[in-house]
């Protein structure tokens, strides 16, 4: 019986049949979901955004739109970069572009938290905010249907540019996000360093306690993921 439960885990885990990818597509989804929960948290600090949101957040405050709308414009701006740079794409970068941003206009329009207002309560909020994104993170790269597409476009940009590690890379996207965020009106502060530099060990810890490794993980295509779903069953004699 334990035998029989690993091999259907491990084929889910593969995306090898139609069934498979829908249930990690719903797993991605509902993971997704939560951790827009996180981010919003993160937000409702009020202390400064994360620099990915300071520039959604500045984008929806000069548009005069929603975040997660300014948050779906952007997620799908840095998709066609990542198609662009000719890296990996999967259904679960599209389930992100959408679900996340969306997930906080739903916490914001039904008030779930109201802003922190002062430094003493928006740190540990924003901690619980980062500990949330961290171990959803977890489960939504467990279905194994590709990265985020902020994160594709750094390991995109850090293969073509050799000479610089990963973290300038990473340092110079997110210092440039912050900018043009701020420029536009979004909220920048203590709580933008504490993202920038936190999340990554945050991370780092949530994934060792689930006993996680990212580095493992086989995302799938989406080209591949079509070619489960078009594949059809052997044909039978006699059928």
């Amino acid at each position: 019986m334990r035998t029989d439960i690993r091999q259907r885990l491990k084929l889910l885990e593969q995306n090898r049949t139609p069934g498979a990818i829908v249930a990690n597509m719903f797993l991605a989804a509902v993971s997704l979901f939560v951790n827009g929960f996180g981010v919003y948290l993160t937000i409702q600090a009020n202390i400064g955004a994360a620099p990915w949101d300071v520039l959604g957040l500045g984008v929806s405050r000069t548009l005069g739109i929603l975040y997660g709308t300014a948050s779906v414009a952007i997620s799908l701006a840095i998709l066609l970069m990542d198609i662009l740079l000719k890296e990996p794409i999967g259904i679960a970068m599209f389930i992100d572009a959408v679900v996340v941003g969306k997930s906080v206009d739903f916490f914001n329009w039904i008030g779930a938290v109201p802003k922190c207002p002062n430094l003493f309560i928006g740190i540990p909020v924003m901690a619980a905010g980062l500990f949330i994104i961290a171990y959803t993170q977890f489960t939504y790269m467990k279905a194994a249907l590709s990265c985020g597409p902020r994160d594709t476009l750094l390991v995109g940009v850090a293969k073509r540019l050799k000479k610089l590690p990963i973290g300038a890379v990473s340092i110079a996207i997110l210092s440039s996000a912050t900018l043009i965020g701020w420029l536009l009106g979004g909220p920048a502060g203590v709580g933008t360093l504490i993202c920038a530099f936190a999340t990554g060990p945050i991370m780092q810890f949530s994934f060792r306690t689930v006993r996680f490794d990212a580095t493992r993980i086989k995302h799938q295509r989406l080209s591949d993921s079509i070619k489960v779903f078009l594949r059809r069953p052997p044909y039978h004699k006699g059928e």
